[in-house]
This record gives C-alpha cells, structure tokens and sequence, in this order.
C-alpha cells in the first residue's frame, strides 16, 4: 500500500473543476500551455445588476471606495472582464479598530456576452461608486415589426 500525500489545494481545484464541467460554465481563468485554466483569485467580489430592454443589456455594479482609476472594463472574446482594486485604510495613530467587516483587495468579475451584443459599443459611466456598463444589441438582433396586410 502506498502513502500518498494528502493535498487539501489540488483536491479544491479538482471539485472547481468537476463542478465547472457539471454546469457548464466557463472558467474565469486563462488558458496555460498544459490545457489547465489558471483561476484569477480575488479579494472581494462585488454585487451587479443585469437588466435587458429591447435596445441593450444593462450591467450596475456597486464599487463603493473604488477610485476610477482602479477600475478597468475589458470585453475580449464575447467575454466583459470587470477587475480592480479597494485598498484599505491605512492605519492612524491613536485610532483603534475594534471590527472590519468590510473586504478589501482586487476584484474580478466576468460575464459571457450574448452573441446579440455589439462589442463595438460597449460604454462605461462610473459615478457615486456605481459602475454602469451599457451593452447595445446589434442591429440584426433588435426585433422588428411586420405589418400584416389583409388581401
């Protein structure tokens, strides 16, 4: 009987991968030469709205102390790449925390584009710590009316 050595971070990434394969989701992670997808860890991640009219897709996302300057928007791929960083406070003297419940660090969140978005488009506002990314529909995917005519 051989003694394999337990490994508590190749077991993880194996359930990642399993449950990635079991939902069908694509990874967030890039491409390495070895066919294995290296996972982008981050600190926090930050909550979004996703709304759709007949003209766009809508993306809100709450970035509350995030500078602009923090923050980039990628689309590549059919895929939108949120990413970015809060950074903590630094420390005063004679000031004492006695509880941080709010998280700090890089971000990233990515989402498949629709194949009805036209990439070209995609705008970004950010204002108020709220980061709205508007995502209009190609002209082909935008639904049109025919009138019937009666004979």
């Amino acid at each position: 009987m051989a003694i394999v050595r337990w490994d508590p971070f190749r077991e993880l990434e194996e359930m990642s991968d399993r449950l990635n394969r079991m939902i069908a989701r694509p990874s967030t992670g890039t491409a390495t030469g070895q066919g294995k997808e290296v996972m982008t860890v981050a600190d926090w991640t930050p909550t979004v709205d996703i709304s759709e009219t007949e003209s766009e897709y809508a993306i809100k996302a709450e970035l509350p102390e995030v500078k602009k300057e923090d923050v980039k928007v990628t689309v590549e791929d059919a895929v939108l790449t949120i990413q970015g960083e809060r950074k903590q406070e630094k420390e005063e003297k004679g000031k004492k925390y006695h509880r941080i419940e709010r998280s700090y660090g890089r971000f990233v969140r990515s989402f498949t584009l629709p194949d009805s978005v036209d990439e070209s488009k995609v705008r970004a506002e950010y204002a108020d710590g709220v980061l709205h990314l508007h995502l209009p529909k190609s002209e082909k995917a935008k639904p049109k009316q025919i009138d019937v005519k009666i004979s």
